[in-house]
């Protein structure tokens, strides 16, 4: 949510920014909406005055002065009554109107129509050149016995898997391996709740917008979350922190589930694109000050940097240029990690930030040494997201014989076994 005060102040900012973002609101009719607000709360307060007055002074007036204060009061209710039902009809196309501005982006984000237009800017590792005939994930996964597509289609319908043995405890490996660099980073770890109420979803501003991509559960008006970032984010909704208490930094492990509407015969093959998969997530709500917030940003983007450098993952880092942004994000960072199958980079990470635009939705503040209350910031980076790491995994590290060498920093997860073989 933006404050509506920055609007009146520069809606041109907002028009390009919207524009930019390919939203489409309508800024000129929002001001509009809250000019006509702005007017009648302005008469109903004038009108309450008036009323409070003539109420005071009416016991000590004469008859016929009571007579015309009576007529003037009753004519100030009828117009009090008409201009509540005017409020009430506009206030909720003004909540409508500002649940839809988006926050215009930052001057250092490129401009751009979709994700093809991301600006890459660095390359982490070597992709490696293979000396023999490699196989993709799925081929590999077949053979070592440790995925099941058919079974996983079979019983939940397209874009579902199992994993098994070896396969299940490499997903739950790099898991914990990511879990436990976060911890000793200094991030809270928390087991987090899957089920939202729409609160929750329309504060971190998943709502509106991602409805379609969301499972809802409309017998219990609750949603089951894309990411631990919602509940991680809205936490502490509602609340007004000290200021002493910031950062807050957490990181949350959860499985996470997406319908995928609208990506039908898109990469419909493997694993890549699938409705349920488990995401260790970061979050920092900290001070509502932009320059910590950019220093933040860097540090959840470097955090999973070296979660893939550790595991000798190569990668690349673009900056997300402004028609691949989402309502809420000031500016964000893709990882994406090479992918041999693919032979390119695929997405595995999103570095968001958000200045105070989901915690003015979730009503988050912290309270100043000097005693003001004002919103926080927040921001999010996915640390690791699997089952879609383990295609650079298995592809990656396969050898010619058929077998997979797992990462060394995953051996300790696993037992300490230094190869996947086939049965």
């Amino acid at each position: 949510m933006i404050d509506i005060k920055v609007i009146r102040e520069n809606p041109q900012r907002f028009k390009d920014g919207t524009k930019a973002k390919r939203f489409n609101v309508d800024i000129d009719r929002l001001l509009e909406v809250d000019a006509a607000l702005l007017e009648a709360k302005k008469k109903l307060q004038e009108i309450s005055t008036e009323k409070n007055r003539l109420g005071k002074e009416i016991p000590k007036l004469s008859p016929e002065q009571r007579k015309a204060a009576l007529e003037t009061l009753s004519t100030l209710k009828e117009q009090e009554a008409t201009l509540n039902e005017q409020t009430k009809s506009l206030q909720p196309e003004f909540d409508d109107l500002m649940g839809q501005v988006p926050t215009p982006p930052a001057p250092e984000v490129p401009y751009g129509e979709d994700d093809t237009q991301n600006v890459e800017l660095r390359r982490w590792g070597t992709i490696r050149a293979f000396d023999f005939e490699p196989e993709d994930h799925i081929q590999l996964g077949q053979t070592l016995d440790i995925i099941d597509m058919e079974r996983g289609v079979k019983l939940a319908g397209t874009r579902n898997y199992f994993l098994k043995g070896d396969g299940a405890l490499l997903h739950w490996a790099v898991l914990r391996f990511a879990l436990d660099v976060m911890v000793s980073k200094g991030y809270t770890p928390m087991m987090v709740p899957l089920l939202m109420r729409d609160e929750a979803m329309r504060g971190t501003g998943y709502f509106p917008g991602a409805e379609e991509q969301t499972y809802q559960m409309e017998r219990d008006g609750l949603n089951l979350a894309g990411t631990a970032e919602v509940p991680l984010t809205a936490y502490h909704s509602g609340e007004i922190l000290a200021e002493a208490q910031l950062p807050i930094k957490t990181v949350g492990l959860s499985t996470c589930f997406r319908r995928e509407a609208g990506a039908a015969g898109k990469d419909t093959y493997g694993l890549y694109r699938i409705h349920q998969f488990d995401k260790v997530e970061q979050v920092i709500v900290c001070e509502n000050d932009e320059e910590k917030s950019k220093e933040y940003h860097l540090e959840i983007l470097a955090n999973s940097e070296a979660v893939l450098q550790a595991m000798n993952l190569p990668y690349r880092v673009v900056n997300v240029c402004t028609g691949d942004l989402g309502r809420g994000q000031v500016q964000k960072y893709d990882i994406e990690t090479w992918m041999p199958s693919r032979n390119s980079f695929g997405e595995t990470h999103s570095a968001s930030r958000f200045y105070d635009f989901q915690a003015r939705r979730m009503n988050l503040r912290y309270k100043t040494a000097g005693g003001k209350n004002v919103f926080c910031h927040t921001l999010n980076n996915t640390v690791i997201a699997s089952p879609r790491v383990l295609i650079p995994i298995l592809e990656l590290y396969q050898n010619a014989d058929g077998t997979v060498t797992i990462p060394d920093v995953l051996r300790p997860y696993m037992g300490g076994k230094e190869r996947i073989e086939p049965k």
